[in-house]
């Protein structure tokens, strides 16, 4: 009986008084009226926090506030970084943090080493003019994978690569021939690397010198002078990686060729590009050439 008459009548009674019976303060009643009213229940806010997990998803969790902002701005949503992150919040999404791997660089030889032509200068206004390179290895069931990336530093873009069981000379000699064959870059073109020595041996040093191009070589120690790749090394192990539990080389390889050619290359919203593609933002250099 006192139940139901506290049930019909309630709600005539002063908040205080409520909020006695209910037994919370009123603050909290105050707070979760204003969570109430604040909520949207429009379909367009929904249609947002469906996109939000679709793109988490097609971007293997790797987008924080600003990219998943730029991502519904392309798609017709003008969010904020803060509306970004509260739909972020109610949709469940995080991003992946990143984990820290140790360096493989043996500059321990006694090979020739190039000097520090490019001197830390990433920003480079046309492709195929300056391409960064480096090695990192990625652990499977059979053993050791490594890789060998060849980067255009105006795009971004990786234009080759190369991966083997053995981080010999002929593993940073396929990945340049790959760019080679892809792009067709012209002699003058600046390579850099860092001082290991696949990168001083004689068959890369014979590579560059049939093709015309220059040597450069980060100083010793000093990972900064080629922060673009070490940059992307960190964001396939971040973001693809460190997720999974490759059985053989050839998983991995598969794995790692998919990454960079399905997501990285074409997909993922580069930061330094102003939120474009590698792919995207070629395509629109291209186009202004046109136009010019």
């Amino acid at each position: 009986m006192k139940y139901s008459f506290i049930t019909r009548h309630k709600n005539t009674w002063p908040i205080s008084l409520q909020c006695s019976v209910l037994g919370v303060t009123s603050n909290g009643y105050y707070s979760d009226r204003a969570r109430k009213k604040n909520k949207p229940d429009d379909p367009v806010h929904q249609e947002m926090i469906d996109w939000v997990k679709d793109i988490a998803v097609s971007s293997r969790y790797s987008y924080g506030s600003r990219r998943m902002k730029k991502a519904l701005n392309v798609l017709g949503y003008p969010v904020s970084r803060n509306k970004a992150r509260k739909l972020m919040r109610e949709a469940d999404v995080k991003a992946r943090q990143r984990k820290k791997f140790k360096v493989t660089t043996n500059s321990n030889h006694q090979q020739p080493v190039f000097d520090n032509l490019l001197n830390r200068q990433f920003d480079v206004p046309q492709t195929d003019r300056v391409y960064a390179s480096d090695v990192t290895y990625i652990w499977t069931q059979e053993g050791w994978l490594y890789l060998a990336v060849v980067i255009d530093l105006c795009s971004r873009q990786i234009v080759g690569w190369s991966m083997s069981s053995r981080m010999k000379a002929q593993l940073v000699c396929d990945a340049l021939q790959m760019a080679i064959w892809r792009r067709r870059p012209g002699a003058g073109l600046i390579h850099h690397s860092d001082r290991g020595s696949q990168y001083a041996s004689k068959a890369f040093r014979r590579l560059l010198k049939a093709h015309g191009f220059k040597g450069s070589m980060s100083r010793k120690g000093d990972c900064w002078d080629n922060a673009v790749v070490e940059s992307f090394f960190g964001s396939l192990k971040q973001e693809q990686v460190q997720w999974q539990h490759y059985q053989t080389r050839y998983e991995a390889q598969q794995d790692i060729l998919e990454y960079i050619t399905m997501f990285y290359n074409t997909q993922r919203l580069h930061s330094y590009l102003d939120y474009m593609s590698p792919c995207d933002y070629e395509q629109q250099l291209l186009e202004m050439k046109k136009a010019a």
